[in-house]
């Protein structure tokens, strides 16, 4: 079961933080240099994972996926959102969301347009500039904002712990796996498994600290 546990949390991870890297760059960069309607709420609206408890954002998940729900007709179409990784992988991007953006939108407004503009006043196409001149220049806080993300995917309980049902040896992260033994007298499970949890958050601090001169170096 730990190792289960364990598998299924690296599992959600390897598919949270991509997605929310691709997701948490295009955002920054919407935010930064365009203007559009609603763009001051959607601003607001990337920082409510950091407000709200993990525990509303699972139990909004499972009211809207959950029988009656909004969304509950898709289980009779064979898709299976709640107790079941889908709903935990949509439940540890949203309480992760924030954190890529956070890092890569100061860079983007301290670096500025002028090196962008110039390169387009050049003819270069739009991609051509960001991956020759904007990901050069934000890739630290980008690196910075993956390690977040990935520490808060492993270590999230309770957003995952409502929308998995916490059904042992199928969804159970290794968080939850740590409570169900500790509550089960299991100390020595628990135990090992905290130490797994506690090298993985010690991996994510050496790796901010390799990152953080980096980033000031430019």
């Amino acid at each position: 079961q730990a190792l289960h546990a364990l598998w299924l949390t690296l599992i959600i991870a390897a598919i949270a933080v991509p997605l929310n890297t691709l997701f948490g760059v295009v955002l920054a960069i919407a935010l930064v240099r365009h203007r559009f309607p609603g763009r001051g709420l959607l601003n607001a609206v990337v920082d409510l994972p950091l407000a709200l408890s993990p525990v509303v954002v699972g139990l909004s998940l499972y009211l809207l996926y959950g029988t009656g729900g909004w969304l509950g007709g898709l289980a009779g179409h064979g898709i299976k959102i709640l107790f079941a990784l889908p709903g935990m992988i949509l439940a540890t991007i949203f309480v992760s969301l924030p954190f890529v953006v956070r890092e890569v939108v100061p860079v983007l407004r301290e670096i500025g347009t002028d090196q962008e503009q110039a390169a387009e006043t050049l003819g270069a196409a739009p991609f051509t500039t960001f991956r020759r001149i904007t990901l050069p220049a934000i890739r630290w806080a980008v690196c910075y904002g993956v390690v977040l993300t990935t520490a808060r995917a492993i270590g999230e309980f309770g957003a995952v712990s409502i929308v998995s049902g916490r059904i042992e040896g199928k969804t159970e992260t290794l968080p939850l796996y740590v409570q169900s033994q500790f509550e089960g007298f299991n100390t020595t499970g628990a135990f090992a498994a905290c130490v797994v949890l506690a090298l993985i958050a010690l991996a994510t601090v050496l790796a901010m600290r390799m990152f953080r001169p980096r980033e000031g170096a430019g």
